[in-house]
């Protein structure tokens, strides 16, 4: 058994350690002794035919700007076709505002997105007071924090860098709902899925602290493929000491605050 995998501009989109969540797949694949074979694809590269799995990670507002049109007018069709019949995808913050209808930059034109998930994304602009940063300047208002998830009968951690507020539309369905960080847009929801593809501002990289994640884009890329799949468990006894310390540090956090308070 093997999976074909997409990875989307790794030159530009990969802030976070995003890289992280490719070698997650490869690796719990290989463990279960599933191949991978991974395209890297870049501007002006049409997405390959026959892919089981389509990642993306995140970046800034200028990397945004540069592979913006690329991905709606080259890669987005193709993108939109392969998870229609099947494949399986995940995008990261940047990456994730960009496969949506649309990302509304601070400044200039709105940038076109892949219109794979029913959301869009708007960077108000709004301006925090400088006396924070070390060189006094305002910076735009940020979401930065720990952001955890419940997903299903499961609970998702990571981080989140984010400037954008993500909504949703009538038929996207949200990955999860959000028990601490800001989310989408602050509305108590985070993400979006759509068959086996999954948008999130779940980043760290997020795949290493959450198997559960990465084992579910796995099975829908096999099931694409091979049509069943089922897994053998790994022993992610690591993976889950990590997941419990994190959790388990925001909840004193929140704690030690409200006796503050």
């Amino acid at each position: 058994m093997k999976i074909a995998i997409g990875h989307l501009y790794p030159d530009i989109m990969s802030a976070y350690g995003d890289r992280g969540n490719i070698d997650t797949i490869r690796r719990r694949c290989a463990w279960r002794d599933i191949g991978t074979d991974v395209a890297e694809v870049r501007l002006g590269d049409p997405l390959p035919a026959d892919l089981d799995l389509i990642m993306i990670g995140g970046g800034g507002e200028s990397q945004q700007q540069v592979i913006a049109r690329d991905l709606y007018a080259v890669k987005g069709s193709a993108i939109r076709a392969a998870v229609a019949g099947g494949a399986a995808a995940l995008a990261i913050g940047a990456g994730f505002e960009l496969l949506g209808r649309f990302c509304q930059p601070e400044r200039g034109a709105e940038l076109p997105g892949a219109g794979l998930f029913d959301c869009w994304t708007i960077r108000s602009g709004r301006i925090r007071p400088g006396r924070d940063e070390p060189s006094g300047e305002a910076r735009a208002e940020r979401h930065i924090g720990n952001l955890v998830v419940r997903w299903g009968n499961d609970i998702l951690v990571g981080a989140e860098c984010h400037s954008g507020d993500t909504y949703l539309g009538a038929s996207a369905e949200p990955l999860g709902e959000v028990l601490t960080g800001h989310g989408n847009c602050g509305s108590g929801v985070e993400g979006v899925v759509v068959g086996g593809a999954i948008g999130t501002n779940l980043r760290g990289p997020c795949l290493p602290l959450n198997p559960a994640l990465a084992d579910f884009l796995i099975v829908a890329a096999l099931g694409r493929r091979h049509q069943t799949a089922e897994l053998a468990p790994l022993p992610d006894d690591v993976e889950e000491a990590a997941r419990t310390a994190a959790v388990t540090s925001l909840r004193r956090a929140r704690q030690r605050s409200g006796a503050a308070r």
